[in-house]
């Protein structure tokens, strides 16, 4: 096959995730926030997290979860990007996860490593220096069906020790695996990959997975997904708003330009960004939920 038939395919199965992007560059040290704390929420390496102070000893709380197709990423991307200083500039305190990857662990194993970050948070919330009744989750592409999953599915908090509305709400940014067997379906054979990795063959443990398929109440609060144009995303993401309405659970979902990979990684990179439309739109989300 000719190099020119081979680059559109290669940039293709890039886009759709059964080929691992090139990890975002580090932003640069002079855009990064003094203070950071790295603390251990597990014995696993990967149980761990940064921790930014907020403007006082009562902000509210954003958690961050990573992408990076359940397989990798790290919660180092978080420092010196537009989210945190955006974020931290508003007062927020801010956490980014680290949390343990296929294929060494399950994507079972990640959604309670979420829900037990959140757990260690709470309980350590005065030392910290955040207001224990004012916590959000944010994820992007995996992380985005991290959070999800855990603001869908009572099991994931409450094996942690927590009840649902212990989050005030949830922020799944531009995920695509919402109903993890619809998105096999769809998605084969590009995407079979990295799904099949991730989720397996049971479907029944695919639909145990499934934000979509586990949002009859009780589920967190309140949700804002948010989106840009990939086919498949758009759809995914409409399905779980309104399998999310039909529970009686507050739901907003908002689109935004931006197509394929780049696109994709746009909503995540430029978040906190003036000039990009879903930071405007996010802000008055959290303002909301958070008073």
């Amino acid at each position: 096959m000719r190099k020119t038939v081979l680059i559109p395919l290669i940039l293709a199965a890039v886009a759709s995730g059964s080929i691992a992007p090139a990890r975002e560059a580090t932003p640069p040290a002079t855009n990064r926030i003094a203070g950071k704390q790295t603390l251990a929420y597990g014995s696993a390496p990967l149980q761990k997290l940064e921790y930014w102070r907020g403007a006082t000893a009562h902000s509210p709380l954003v958690v961050f979860v990573h992408g990076g197709g359940w397989t990798r990423g790290d919660m180092t991307m978080m420092d010196g990007s537009a989210k945190l200083t955006h974020w931290h500039s508003l007062g927020y305190a801010v956490a980014s996860l680290d949390y343990r990857l296929v294929p060494q662990a399950s994507v079972e194993d990640q959604a309670a490593d979420v829900a037990a970050a959140v757990a260690f948070l709470r309980a350590d919330a005065q030392a910290l220096g955040f207001d224990v009744g004012r916590i959000a989750l944010v994820g992007h592409s995996a992380g985005a069906h991290l959070v999800a999953l855990v603001g869908t599915d009572p099991k994931w908090l409450n094996g942690a020790g927590l009840k649902m509305d212990d989050v005030r709400g949830v922020v799944p940014l531009d995920g695509a695996a919402y109903d993890v067997p619809r998105q096999l379906q769809i998605g084969a054979p590009l995407m079979g990959g990295t799904y099949k990795q991730a989720f397996g063959s049971d479907p029944k443990r695919q639909e145990g997975l499934s934000p979509t398929l586990q949002a009859a109440k009780p589920n967190a609060p309140a949700f804002l997904i948010l989106h840009v144009q990939r086919p498949d995303g758009v759809a995914q993401s409409q399905a779980l708003a309104e399998a999310l309405k039909k529970a009686g659970t507050p739901v907003e979902i908002e689109g935004f330009p931006g197509t394929g990979l780049r696109g994709h990684m746009e909503i995540n990179r430029k978040l906190g960004e003036a000039d990009y439309p879903a930071t405007a739109v996010l802000d008055r989300w959290l303002a909301k939920v958070m008073r």
